[in-house]
């Protein structure tokens, strides 16, 4: 089994898989509604839906970045508010993650081995992420999804009680 192979496997497993951590994101995200995502259960944290489009824009940059080799922040930005609270809007927003996971596990389906030790970007900027071997960002895309994840899980939770 080669190195991106096994990445891939995490990346796939922390989405709708059988993650070791727990619950995958995709199944988390199961049964929110648009007013639940749109909810700030706890003061000044960001919402479920917040918190999705903060991971999509990163799997975003994350794919421009193996596409292109150019660092920067996201282009659908880092924090977004959101602007429509409505049902179809959470659907597309739900559409929407899937839609840029699913072309970043292709893009990281035709790297190699070789490219894992590639590095992008000539200075480390943590803000940015740059300066790191591919390597690095595709084990960073998976902890800062599941990071997420947990969060959103909680969020999730507080619904229930």
């Amino acid at each position: 089994m080669t190195e991106i192979s096994r990445i891939l496997d995490q990346f796939r497993r922390a989405y709708n898989g059988d993650a070791w951590h727990g619950t995958p994101l995709r199944e988390i995200l199961r049964g929110i509604s648009a007013k639940q995502a749109a909810q700030h259960v706890i003061p000044e944290a960001h919402s479920i839906w917040e918190l999705l489009l903060h991971i999509t824009a990163w799997e975003g940059e994350v794919l421009r970045r193996l596409q292109t080799g150019i660092m920067g922040m996201p282009e659908d930005g880092d924090w977004n508010d959101i602007q429509l609270g409505s049902e179809e809007a959470w659907h597309n927003t739900l559409a929407r993650f899937d839609k840029v996971h699913t072309e970043l596990e292709q893009e990281m389906m035709r790297c190699t081995d070789d490219k894992l030790s590639e590095i992008l970007g000539t200075n480390r900027e943590r803000e940015t992420g740059a300066g790191v071997s591919v390597y690095v960002l595709l084990h960073g895309i998976i902890q800062h999804s599941i990071y997420h994840a947990g969060q959103i899980a909680l969020l999730k939770k507080a619904f229930a009680s």
